[in-house]
């Protein structure tokens, strides 16, 4: 098995051509709205155990690259009345490069006959529309896909075992067959590949970074893994 590690969530930058779009928006780009806080430190720190790895810098805002294209999210309010035309050049500049590199990474694993447990690291805001979130780390899989489950059931037990205080719950606060990028790549990849979205709370980040502690515990429970 092969460690694919993805970060979509990884900065909020705006391309100088689309600056002019985010005039007066300078805090929503430093909120949870335009990034993950947190998760570009937990991917970087992760990183070097993987086979492969790739983040994507630009906001979310600009274009959200984990969902469908069909999806009402994929373009945010800065950008949902451009034209066909500019929103195309978003997608072919942005959008369809990040998702086609890791799609042709994890298709050239599987070909040499391995497995692919691709990690996608986000990080999710402590309360939303005023009720408070009830977990420390979410890990998201589809319930369908028992190799999903093992996986996310054995990482939930090793990291236990280095932090007992953890609290870790399964498909929380999204669900795992929602849409998103690992979605889309379960239906690309119905065999060999596994697809993981991994949570954490953004309580734990201070200026954009995790404790080392916490860092530390997810090493050690997906190497073990390994």
């Amino acid at each position: 098995m092969k460690l694919v590690l993805t970060c979509e969530h990884a900065g909020n930058l705006i391309p100088r051509e689309h600056q002019r779009l985010f005039s007066g928006a300078a805090e929503v780009l430093k909120s949870h709205r335009g990034y993950d806080p947190g998760a570009y430190d937990l991917y970087t720190f992760l990183r070097n155990i993987a086979n492969y790895h790739k983040e994507h810098h630009i906001s979310r805002l600009l274009v959200e690259i984990n969902r469908s294209l069909g999806n009402s999210q994929v373009f945010s309010e800065f950008t949902r009345e451009l034209s066909d035309s500019q929103k195309k050049d978003i997608l072919e500049a942005y959008y369809f490069p990040y998702r086609k590199e890791v799609e042709s990474q994890i298709d050239e694993i599987i070909s040499n006959g391995y497995s692919v447990l691709h990690l996608s690291i986000h990080s999710f805001t402590p309360s939303l529309n005023g009720e408070e979130r009830n977990a420390d780390i979410g890990l998201l899989y589809d319930p369908r896909r028992s190799e999903e489950k093992l996986f996310c059931k054995n990482l939930k037990e090793r990291l236990l075992q280095e932090d007992k205080d953890l609290k870790i719950r399964y498909n929380y606060p999204y669900l795992g067959k929602a849409d998103g990028f690992t979605t889309f790549l379960r239906k690309r990849f119905p065999k060999n590949y596994l697809g993981i979205e991994v949570e954490v709370n953004q309580k734990f980040a201070v200026k954009n970074k995790f404790p080392s502690h916490l860092k530390m515990t997810f090493l050690k429970a997906i190497s073990e893994i390994l």
